[in-house]
């Protein structure tokens, strides 16, 4: 949330503290070293005189004190007059920078669209939107904490600061033109009522939700979602598999790290590939041959997949393939067809 304005501000501060505590000190020594007072009334004096609150004087002033106290009753003025003015300032630039942020980014979110809406920024919304982030999905944040947005803004996250079960911050984020919400809230309920309303506001969306219970997992499929999702569970056949499979899990875990692009296994509509007016199989795209890639699945129009499919399986429109291949292969894929890679 820093910036350099901000940041200017505060180093201002710092000066006029300092000047603040230059100027006391002054004083202190002038008062007890020119006037001969004691350190108590020293300091006495200079209080009430950088304060300007007319108490009297400890004892009669002289020539060369009424002098000291002139040029300090001066010095302070400017000095106190500044402190005072760049505090007051940095709190209102502090407060209008909030408000513009904020419109900056409502503005940024209401340029999106086939956007995804994550709702909670829990472990599994972190997870969530730093898998999207390495392929380069555009997202937006619900989140109710503010402590928590205030932690991972300067990260230039698009946060919406709300309860994602109200409508309002639904249409916040942009719900009607979203593809895809992802509710992992961690109370089921909330989850459960998250996936109602954007049911209601958004027929055609793609709706993820996490469960914590498996007995929440058919009603939340009766609310809408699309795909639920258990973590324990998840985490517990991941464990066992470890214990069977290591090998083989240590090899898909691999597939699936993503950082600098570094993607090893996707699905492409069969559309990016060639014009499907004109059907083809796999051996005719020749993927293998031209990038490298290897076609490990698809998936058909009634979404069933076939794993490591026939050469001559027919690509139709709206169907996909799963490629395999590594990273460069991939992006040679991307280059030689121009696709947006899923």
């Amino acid at each position: 949330m820093d910036n350099p304005l901000l940041r200017l501000y505060r180093s201002k501060i710092y000066t006029a503290i300092m000047m603040l505590v230059f100027l006391m000190t002054i004083g202190v020594f002038g008062y007890r070293f020119i006037s001969d007072y004691d350190w108590l009334d020293a300091v006495y004096m200079t209080v009430i005189t950088i304060t300007t609150v007319g108490f009297a004087e400890v004892n009669p002033l002289d020539t060369q004190s009424k002098i000291f106290t002139i040029f300090l009753i001066l010095a302070s003025v400017v000095i106190v007059g500044y402190a005072i003015s760049i505090i007051t300032e940095y709190i209102l630039s502090r407060n209008n920078f909030e408000d513009i942020k904020q419109r900056k980014m409502q503005k940024k979110i209401d340029a999106m669209s086939d956007h995804i809406i994550i709702c909670g920024f829990g472990r599994n919304g972190k997870q969530a939107a730093k898998k999207l982030l390495d392929y380069g999905k555009p997202y937006v944040v619900i989140e109710r904490n503010k402590e928590i947005i205030e932690k991972f803004q300067e990260e230039d996250i698009p946060f919406i600061y709300g309860n994602a079960n109200e409508d309002d911050i639904l249409f916040e984020a942009g719900i009607e033109r979203a593809s895809t919400l992802i509710s992992a809230l961690p109370s089921d309920a909330d989850n459960l009522f998250v996936v109602l309303s954007a049911r209601q506001i958004n027929k055609e969306m793609c709706i993820i939700s996490r469960a914590s219970q498996e007995t929440s997992y058919n009603k939340l499929k009766l609310a809408g979602a699309n795909n639920v999702i258990l973590p324990d569970r998840i985490g517990g056949d991941h464990m066992a598999s470890l214990v069977v499979i290591p090998d083989l899990v240590e090899f898909i875990d691999n597939l699936g790290i993503v950082g600098e692009r570094n993607i090893n296994i996707e699905e492409v509509k069969v559309e990016q590939l060639y014009n499907a007016a004109q059907e083809k199989t796999i051996r005719d795209l020749d993927l293998r041959k031209k990038t490298g890639c290897t076609v490990i699945g698809f998936k058909d129009l009634q979404g069933e997949y076939i794993v490591n499919p026939e050469a001559d399986t027919k690509l139709i429109s709206g169907s996909k393939i799963i490629v395999l291949g590594r990273p460069e292969q991939i992006q040679k894929l991307n280059s030689i067809y121009n696709i947006e890679l899923e």
